[in-house]
């Protein structure tokens, strides 16, 4: 299954889930993860937000919601480096199982949405996640992280995989306790 090639230090180079690459790519082992003071913090500064988990095939990917998620593209990765032909099919294909939707409680506006790959309680990975920049100064992009790890840590999910880090703006990732790197040959917490 894919959850033994990730086990194994692969990740998805498809977004089909028919081709995997070895890589050097960060997961946390949710049984031994306990929330930081960090953590804790990040966490309070999205209180008043609603986290909801939702089955691909149970979204609506609408027009407004596949302009927010280019907009935010556009301003994060580059203008037009994910094209909306591109954003399309990785609404379409088989890497996003579940979103995880972020909802301001007063307003009742989502404010940001993360795409998952979900196999049962082996693996949860945290594949692209779009929000309003507007938030940035709450942390939004770290709440919605944190807020993933608390939640399959709570659900029992073995592992949630994080990406690629091979540079220092990656580190954020090893910042959940627990957490281990592939480097080459076995999963490493030396971090």
């Amino acid at each position: 299954t894919a959850a033994d090639l990730f086990n194994a230090g692969f990740l998805p180079s498809s977004r089909n889930l028919d081709r995997f690459y070895l890589c050097r790519h960060v997961r946390v082992p949710l049984a031994r993860f306990k929330p930081s003071s960090e953590n804790r913090r990040i966490l309070r500064k999205g209180a008043d937000l609603e986290v909801k988990l939702v089955p691909r095939d149970k979204f609506d990917y609408t027009p407004e919601r596949r302009q927010f998620f280019k907009n935010y593209a556009d301003i994060k990765f580059g203008k037009d480096v994910m094209s909306y032909d591109r954003l399309d099919l990785l609404f379409a294909s088989p890497i996003i199982s579940h979103l995880l939707l972020f909802l301001d409680a007063k307003s009742g506006a989502e404010v940001g949405a993360a795409s998952l790959y979900l196999e049962g309680k082996n693996l949860a990975y945290y594949y692209y996640a779009f929000y309003d920049l507007n938030y940035y100064a709450r942390n939004l992009g770290m709440f919605m992280m944190t807020s993933a790890t608390s939640l399959f840590a709570e659900r029992g999910t073995r592992h949630l995989y994080l990406g690629t880090c091979y540079s220092q703006n990656a580190l954020y990732k090893t910042q959940f306790s627990g957490a281990e790197f592939f480097n080459g040959f076995r999963w490493s917490d030396d971090l």
